[in-house]
């Protein structure tokens, strides 16, 4: 024990006196500043009224109500479709004519809107806007229409919406946890810190001879306590900062946090002694971060990925951190919920260590036959 307190106490003063680590939560500010507002408003969409009737004056002040939407009035479409071709507006809605006669006559209306593409948060946002002061426009018709027939307000309101719904908030393991990047960022950025680290440590330890289990096991150990004090200010203080939702206690996330670290801990023993060269493991782990970053399920779903694809994504660390994590801290779910994921971390931790000391043996074969001779 005195050689992995030892250890354990060289390297962590070491950690403390020259804290590089540091460059973790300067990458982090730097990397979270495109979170700050969470979502995009006032996007400038240019608006064509052809008809010039109450409809579409009641349709474009919804669509001016929104947050997201910030209308821009134009008399010539060319000029707008050619200001929306040099990007200085996100999309083009024309209100046709007639469009006042048509909604009351019961025919089709078609709103023409022609948006930009390349930009598929920005478009998404727009559509929903549209949609929705679309039908919060004919709402207001169709009461009207109801209240001329003879019904009263109430009636009119149970005709318009028979069922009254209520949202609530359950977690969805399927397409819309894509949605949840920044939590899987910061999964992915202290997975990538601490392989780094535990990579650098090893090789360090290597380099002064074998050494003891003790002795590894200290120098390893000494990273937790940092990494743990980095995964408080990453999965809880800079949300709260940026304003993002909450829902688990410190504790609760230092327990999914903990197996977490172990499991890329083994896996960083098991890169040592796969590539041992410092160059080589600089160098594979920059190729490797991005391919992680899109296995992790963090922008697409593992459900949509094909059956080897998912299988390579279940054994990267990162793929149950970033759903245990995210699924308590985010979608708030309870602890307990995550044991699973706990379990799956701790057994690939074990799992990449073991295959990494057998890999060390078969690359040591004196040791090896020192070993078999016992």
């Amino acid at each position: 024990m005195k050689a992995y307190w030892a250890t354990f106490s060289k390297v962590l003063m070491g950690l403390l006196e020259r804290p590089m680590w540091m460059m973790l939560l300067i990458s982090l500010c730097v990397m979270s500043t495109v979170y700050v507002h969470r979502t995009v408003w006032d996007l400038p969409v240019a608006v064509i009224d052809q008809d010039h009737s109450s409809a579409s004056r009641l349709l474009i002040r919804n669509l001016d109500a929104t947050s997201k939407v910030k209308m821009v009035g134009y008399d010539s479409l060319d000029k707008a479709i050619h200001d929306l071709g040099w990007r200085k507006l996100f999309a083009v809605i024309i209100m046709p004519t007639d469009l006042e006669q048509k909604i009351l006559s019961g025919k089709a209306v078609t709103v023409p809107v022609y948006g930009d593409a390349t930009n598929r948060l920005a478009n998404g946002q727009i559509q929903q806007d549209v949609q929705s002061a679309y039908q919060e426009m004919l709402n207001h018709y169709d009461q009207a229409l109801l209240l001329r027939s003879g019904f009263s307000e109430r009636q009119a309101q149970i005709v318009m919406t028979p069922i009254i719904g209520q949202a609530r908030d359950l977690f969805n393991p399927g397409i819309s946890f894509a949605a949840i990047v920044f939590p899987g960022l910061l999964v992915l950025l202290l997975q990538h810190s601490l392989m780094i680290a535990s990579v650098r440590v090893s090789i360090v330890l290597n380099a002064q001879g074998k050494p003891p289990l003790p002795v590894y096991l200290g120098g390893l150990s000494a990273l937790l306590p940092i990494w743990l004090f980095l995964s408080i200010v990453l999965f809880v203080l800079w949300p709260w900062v940026l304003g993002y939702r909450q829902t688990a206690a410190i504790p609760e996330l230092l327990l999914l946090t903990f197996p977490f670290l172990l499991a890329v801990l083994g896996l960083g023993k098991f890169l040592t002694e796969c590539l041992r060269s410092v160059e080589m493991i600089y160098l594979t782990l920059s190729f490797i971060t991005m391919p992680v970053f899109y296995l992790s399920g963090t922008i697409w779903p593992l459900q949509a990925m094909p059956d080897w694809v998912r299988g390579i994504a279940f054994m990267i660390p990162s793929t149950w951190a970033a759903k245990a994590i995210a699924g308590v801290n985010q979608m708030g779910l309870s602890w307990q919920s995550a044991l699973n994921d706990v379990a799956m971390l701790l057994l690939l931790g074990a799992f990449y260590a073991l295959l990494g000391v057998v890999i060390g043996l078969l690359r040591d074969r004196v040791r090896l036959r020192t070993l078999l001779k016992r």
